[in-house]
């Protein structure tokens, strides 16, 4: 409620919006995920007669994000909303922005320099909820004991890292579930292989955690592929996702919120160009848990 008289007053006292230029900088223009935060900012761009320019790697490289930031920063930008691919390598770039007069607003991914607000899912207590949905579906697919495998996006991602340590941090004291070394695949082709490799190499196998979108959607194909009852636990909701909930293959997934990132990202930045409150630092969007029987 707080939130919707806030920016009901902001959108009454702003004017001029149309001037300003802004970015949202994802991580690449693959992931449907990056897509609905796109909706949710144009929405609200819409709103109070803003406009911006989505740009992003076509496939994820931290060279091109940072190559995008710098140009962006040159090019006069007075804000940036940034998903950061990586951190700490592209620090330099959001720090030379910044520098340049640039507002940066985080959605999903902040970088280690600050930004006004950061708009994002707390991933550690995302994962924790995953891994008490892996241990609800294991018993009620009459599991006791078995290993399970991890699929993550990148060794370098600090969302999915911390989606790791909240889902590992639930089996810390389970001795019946053994926890299998965690493997990096960066698209659903290579988390594919890596579920297949899991599926072959041990016997033992009764679930699989995929920590994004990409990985949810390759342990589930793997899954449906191998035709058996394996427990497959991961993220996001795009219609594959849902497709492979539907039949079985997935048995739950972490929906975050993309659409507020990009909803409230936008009207975060407006506040900031605008000289208006912008509230805490950080955002927690939130997530929920979809099954077959919450579609």
């Amino acid at each position: 409620m707080y939130l919707r008289y806030k920016y009901a007053n902001m959108l009454i006292r702003a004017s001029n919006i149309e001037d300003y230029n802004i970015y949202y900088i994802s991580k690449d223009k693959i992931s449907q995920f990056w897509f609905i935060i796109n909706q949710g900012i144009n929405d609200m761009a819409s709103l109070v007669g803003a406009s911006f320019i989505w740009d992003a790697p076509e496939e994820r490289s931290v060279d091109k994000q940072i190559e995008i930031i710098t140009n962006a920063a040159n090019n006069g930008a007075d804000a940036m909303l940034i998903a950061a691919l990586d951190p700490v390598s592209v620090s330099s770039a959001i720090e030379y922005a910044k520098s340049l007069g640039v507002k940066i607003i985080y959605l999903d991914t902040p970088s280690t320099v600050e930004g006004i607000v950061t708009l994002a899912t707390d991933d550690y207590m995302a994962g924790v909820t995953a891994g008490e949905n892996m241990i609800i579906e294991l018993a009620a697919a009459g599991y006791r004991q078995g290993t399970i495998g991890i699929v993550s996006d990148s060794i370098m991602s600090t969302n999915t890292r911390e989606r790791v340590n909240g889902f590992r941090s639930v089996f810390a004291t389970n001795r019946n579930f053994k926890l299998l070394n965690t493997q990096f695949g960066p698209d659903t082709a290579s988390a594919l292989i890596i579920a297949d490799s899991y599926i072959a190499n041990n016997p033992d196998l009764v679930g699989i955690y995929g920590t994004n979108e990409d990985t949810t959607i390759g342990v589930g194909y793997a899954i449906s592929k191998s035709g058996i009852p394996i427990v497959g636990i991961g993220f996001d909701f795009p219609p594959e996702t849902q497709n492979l909930i539907e039949n079985g293959s997935l048995k739950a997934v972490m929906v975050q919120n993309p659409y507020t990132m990009g909803y409230l990202g936008m009207a975060e930045t407006i506040a900031a160009l605008k000289g208006f409150e912008t509230g805490p630092p950080y955002i927690n969007t939130g997530v929920s848990v979809r099954t077959k029987y919450t579609n």
